[in-house]
């Protein structure tokens, strides 16, 4: 291998925003700032979601994102906004803005830690809905 993961993930970082969790939440807020989480759909459902970030698998992100591909989403369109991508723990977003930002979208960052940096700081989480789990269940 020529380069690993971690490598790769390196070296984005060095190229492209990175946002605390509290920061990302305030442009959110102040409608400055549309949070993409691109975490598997499984993950979502086992730990929560950010209120109100839009949800963009990491597999299909370019295709939405791109103009021209026929899966283009209009949510990636809106101008005068920052798109910030989040996933677990930093690594798959720091991919992802890289390479969005070499789409030539902009402005976009992502979030410090990711998901799990968020929890830890105490921000909004919807959380799973378990007792429709054990309804099920019954």
């Amino acid at each position: 291998m020529k380069k690993t993961a971690a490598q790769l993930v390196a070296e984005a970082n060095e190229e492209i925003v990175t946002l605390t969790p509290a920061d990302a939440l305030q442009m959110q807020q102040d409608g400055e700032a549309v949070l993409v989480d691109i975490r598997d759909i499984r993950e979502l459902a086992k730990s929560g979601r950010v209120p109100d970030a839009v949800h963009a698998p990491r597999g299909m992100l370019e295709f939405w994102v791109d103009p021209e591909s026929p899966y283009h989403r209009e949510v990636f369109a809106q101008q005068g906004k920052t798109y910030i991508f989040f996933c677990a723990a930093a690594w798959r977003s720091a991919l992802a803005t890289r390479d969005l930002q070499n789409m030539g979208l902009a402005p976009v960052a992502h979030i410090e830690g990711g998901f799990s940096k968020w929890v830890e700081d105490k921000l909004p989480v919807d959380l799973p809905d378990t007792d429709s789990k054990s309804r099920n269940a019954s």
